[in-house]
């Protein structure tokens, strides 16, 4: 690459990356809420109603109990992974914000002896577990009714009521169209990181990203949401422009530094007169490329190199080609108590160097049991009956 080359491809680099922290900055800042809070709650509501739950709610209420804080899947609509993400989702939201969220699915109201309205059997379920912090009143409830095709996420009488309109928009845009599909899953997992990042201004694994970096996340999960189809139609462009800009640099017409003459690129079959043995077999291999540019006046030859950053082989300590072949083989699995071993094999296919090596594979890092993950009981928030439902 020339000097002029390089000074193409800093320009076109530089204004990328301003391109990008602009775009990034920009949804970052439009992408990040706040949470607002009252101090005043109003009286919290209650119901019973005569019924035989799976888990009996607090001093023996009909209403559904808890075994755990964080998600109560009664109707089994997440598989195993899919709840221990969400968990884990709710977990890092308590330990970062104190915001208590819980998810519960059941089979339907009438299981539980209830007749009325979502609205309300939501807002006497919260009461009595007490989600949220008493003081705060900031505990989220998400409850889908599998039967009854309704759901409700119910928030504590500490939200204003302007969140009740943000929350009917998590559910219209990223809960019921996958439940109108019958793909529970995708959109309990989809729907909580949007309440998380709506009620708490970050999606979870996003706090401690910088405004730049929470912006392009929210713009990838977009992307997401609106389907794989829309990451296909963004990659195009922007792979077609950086091929058009490797391929102009790469072939581009290029003086002779010797008489000036405009130089000639050789052919695949040419090029290899100008090429040693080891650069022949790195083009065989396809771990490198070679151009040779030759000039009609002075007989000046340069060699180009271009690395296959796909390729599989990496350069020799011995010949320096690209040619070497590493394999990878476990002695010995690491654990939570001790670590491993890796055994690390190279073989040069050009010169025939061989050498080996051992590496360390560290401990197994234990899963936290900390914070809130050890939490076994809410904080006593209420309701007032703040939120929003759906149905599909």
């Amino acid at each position: 690459m020339t000097r002029h080359d390089l000074k193409i491809a800093l320009w076109i680099a530089a204004l990328v990356a301003i391109v990008g922290l602009s775009i990034g900055y920009v949804a970052g800042k439009l992408t990040q809420p706040g949470v607002s809070r009252a101090t005043a709650p109003e009286a919290p509501v209650r119901f019973a109603e005569a019924g035989a739950p799976d888990f009996m709610g607090r001093n023996g209420s009909t209403l559904p109990g808890y075994q755990e804080v964080y998600v109560n899947d009664y109707y089994d609509l997440l598989d195993p992974a899919a709840e221990a993400r969400v968990r884990s989702h709710l977990v890092e939201l308590y330990d970062r914000t104190g915001i208590e969220m819980t998810v519960l699915t059941i089979q339907d109201m009438a299981f539980y002896g209830y007749t009325g309205s979502l609205e309300s059997f939501a807002t006497a379920l919260f009461n009595d577990w007490g989600i949220g912090n008493a003081a705060r009143n900031d505990g989220v409830l998400i409850l889908v009714s599998r039967f009854d095709r309704r759901m409700r996420i119910e928030l504590g009488s500490g939200y204003p009521a302007a969140r009740d309109a943000d929350m009917q928009r998590v559910i219209d845009d990223y809960f019921l169209p996958a439940f109108r599909r019958d793909a529970y899953q995708e959109g309990i997992e989809t729907g909580v990181e949007e309440t998380i990042r709506t009620l708490a201004g970050v999606y979870p694994g996003s706090y401690d990203l910088s405004i730049v970096e929470r912006g392009w996340a929210s713009i990838l999960r977009t992307l997401h949401h609106l389907g794989d189809w829309i990451f296909a139609l963004a990659a195009l462009p922007l792979a077609g422009g950086a091929l058009l800009v490797r391929a102009f640099l790469r072939h581009r017409p290029r003086p002779c530094p010797n008489c000036r003459r405009v130089m000639e690129k050789a052919g695949e079959v040419e090029d290899d007169a100008h090429l040693d043995s080891g650069q022949q077999l790195e083009e065989r291999l396809r771990s490198i490329d070679y151009d040779v540019w030759q000039c009609g006046g002075c007989g000046h030859a340069e060699i180009r190199r271009y690395r296959n950053w796909f390729s599989s082989y990496s350069g020799c300590p011995q010949c320096g080609y690209r040619t070497m072949e590493t394999e990878t083989e476990v002695l010995e699995a690491a654990t939570t108590t001790s670590t491993g071993r890796r055994r690390y094999d190279y073989s040069c296919t050009g010169c025939g160097y061989r050498n080996s090596e051992v590496r360390t594979i560290p401990k197994v890092s234990k899963s936290s049991s900390g914070g809130g993950s050890g939490r076994s009981s809410f904080g006593g928030g209420s309701s007032s009956g703040g939120g929003a439902s759906g149905s599909w």
